[in-house]
């Protein structure tokens, strides 16, 4: 079960492994402020320069200090969809996953892929670099404007099926936690994670 204090809502997905091993990973969901959780890793709603912006991105370039985006200009930008990682700095989370979602422009333009596409790569980099816990941000819900009804059933939606494809490539994910800094949108997480049917 997950160590954060006061989770509204949690589940648990059984996963089966390449060795054809059992265990658990929880998905929970919290309100709170991102750059406080003591996970191994946190996400970061980039943009595509990766040095920083407003809302969660300047948040955690701002608790991470300035390291944080000196080591950024290293990585060389990140397309919508893909995800790059860095070390936490003055984070108590060791890592910070950068991704960049989607603009919304009315769900014509691939958004629902780009966005999917957010939380199935920062998924994988947990797979490269052997994270437990990792937690999320509504990704591109602030000043992109993705509805976050539709966005909130994408994250869970796409995090469950990445935890279950990355099982079969030797995963160490125990779990993922979906942090939301708003009352109004961690209602909506809790009740979409308690809804929620395993895929």
């Amino acid at each position: 079960m997950s160590s954060l204090k006061h989770p509204l809502a949690q589940k648990q997905i059984d996963i089966t492994d390449n060795q054809g091993d059992e265990h658990v990973v929880t998905l929970t969901v919290i309100q709170a402020d991102i750059t406080t959780l003591p996970l191994d890793a946190i996400v970061n709603a980039a943009n595509s320069s990766l040095l920083g912006g407003g809302g969660v991105d300047g948040a955690i370039h701002r608790a991470a200090g300035k390291e944080l985006v000196e080591y950024c200009r290293t990585l060389d930008g990140c397309p919508t969809g893909d995800a790059k990682i860095s070390p936490g700095f003055k984070l108590p989370a060791q890592y910070v996953i950068h991704t960049v979602g989607p603009v919304w422009h009315g769900g014509s333009q691939g958004e629902p892929e780009l966005l999917a596409s957010c939380y199935r790569n920062s998924i994988q980099l947990t797979v490269d670099n052997d994270i437990t816990s990792i937690a999320f941000p509504a990704i591109s819900t602030g000043v992109y404007g993705y509805p976050i009804e539709q966005a909130t059933e994408i994250a869970i939606g796409s995090v469950i099926d990445s935890v279950k494809q990355a099982a079969q490539s030797g995963s160490a994910i125990e779990e993922v936690v979906f942090c939301c800094f708003s009352a109004g949108d961690a209602a909506i997480y809790q009740k979409k994670l308690e809804t929620i049917k395993e895929r």
